[in-house]
């Protein structure tokens, strides 16, 4: 595969998992923003702001010199100050279009280049696309659980 079909390949990867997610979580709307299924869960608004949050960290921690944010408490406070979905839902549309750019923006050199440190150490760059995709599908398979919690249905998220 050629370096620029390769990361046209990252970049449909990372715009099919924000298929995959707002298909499968369309089903919520803003009257479900602070639905959580326990105390101590985070609400649907705030599931869909890590999410977009953590698109970001990953984009950020490679181009960062000092490498990924470890703060974690910090990142919930975040987090857990977002308390609408329709404000989430903002933050997760920037956090794809920021990460499609960045894939798009970098030479096949620098996609190639090893990560060092405690997040994906000897990885090469491109490997956080993966990431991003996994976590996005962890996530809306939580809110899936949260829509059939809420008397909803969500739609497959691989359909039309």
């Amino acid at each position: 595969m050629s370096p620029t079909a390769q990361t046209y390949d990252f970049a449909k990867q990372l715009l099919a998992s924000k298929d995959f997610f707002e298909r499968s979580t369309r089903v919520l709307d803003e009257a479900d923003s602070g639905f959580r299924p326990s105390e101590g869960m985070m609400t649907a608004a705030q599931q869909v702001a890590h999410v977009a949050q953590t698109l970001d960290w990953f984009v950020e921690g490679v181009r960062r010199p000092e490498g990924f944010d470890l703060d974690f408490e910090k990142h919930a406070r975040e987090t857990a100050a977002v308390t609408s979905l329709a404000a989430a839902r903002r933050l997760l549309e920037a956090a794809y279009a920021n990460a499609v750019e960045f894939i798009r923006s970098s030479s096949p050199e620098a996609l190639a280049r090893t990560m060092s440190g405690p997040i994906m150490d000897g990885r090469p760059v491109s490997d956080i696309v993966w990431g991003m995709v996994e976590h996005t599908a962890h996530h809306r398979g939580a809110l899936t659980v949260y829509s059939r919690l809420l008397g909803k249905v969500p739609p497959m998220p691989y359909g039309g």
